[in-house]
């Protein structure tokens, strides 16, 4: 079993053109400036939209990504568990999609 950070930063890497950053504190990545992807509590969070966003979001213990927990939740973005890590590289292109636009 590999570390969920370990993971994460594979999966970030594989994609062409993302730039390794910090969001609140947090790692992500980043494509053209624009978070897309980042990394929080053992799990790794998407900027999604539409049928992915849903699809992401129906997974067991997936929710909406809420990193003050102070019930803020910003609604774009989806925490995925360790638990879907064999999902995490579709999602992530699936993101970097979305905020290159």
């Amino acid at each position: 079993m590999s570390d969920p950070e370990d993971e994460y930063t594979r999966v970030g890497q594989q994609i062409t053109g993302a730039e390794q950053s910090q969001m609140f504190g947090k790692p992500c990545f980043k494509t053209g400036g624009k978070a897309f992807v980042a990394y929080f509590q053992d799990a790794m969070v998407f900027k999604l939209t539409g049928d992915t966003h849903a699809a992401a979001l129906a997974l067991d213990g997936a929710q909406l990504f809420d990193p003050s927990g102070k019930g803020r939740a910003m609604k774009e973005w989806v925490q995925v568990p360790f638990a879907h890590k064999d999902q995490w590289p579709e999602l992530a292109g699936a993101a970097r999609q979305y905020v290159s636009g």
